[in-house]
């Protein structure tokens, strides 16, 4: 079932321990962001009881890397989903420059849908589904 973009949106500015030995930011850093973002908008969205019997597991991972960020850049980080089938959703997360709303990365991460208690991948539900869209 493809759903609709529902974007989750935060914000950050890119502080000296972001920065690599050419001044800009990380490659690593943006993959943390990707995946903090990713946690803060499953965790926004979902219930308690939701988040204590389900987790994701990162699958796989790949990012385009467009133009570089520097210290004090105010960055914008949104993120969705573009699909959630089976126990497998989509996610989406672009990063920009905030005052100029260039794309810096792109990010396509595969997640799978678990079961806490089986520890086993498990059907996404409708009302998962519902969370985004």
């Amino acid at each position: 079932m493809k759903i609709s973009l529902q974007v989750f949106t935060q914000t950050l500015i890119v502080a000296k321990e972001d920065l690599d030995e050419l001044n800009h930011v990380n490659n690593v850093r943006y993959i943390d962001w990707v995946n903090n973002i990713a946690k803060s908008h499953w965790l926004e969205k979902a219930s308690k009881n939701i988040t204590d019997n389900y987790f994701w597991v990162l699958l796989s991972h790949t990012i385009d890397y467009k133009k570089p960020a520097f210290l004090n850049d105010g960055l914008l980080l949104k993120t969705y989903v573009t699909k959630a089938e089976g126990v497998t959703s989509i996610r989406i997360v672009e990063i920009l420059n905030a005052k100029t709303n260039i794309l810096l990365a792109k990010s396509e991460t595969k997640w799978c849908f678990i079961d806490s208690k089986t520890l086993k991948p498990t059907r996404i539900t409708e009302e998962i589904k519902k969370l985004f869209s």
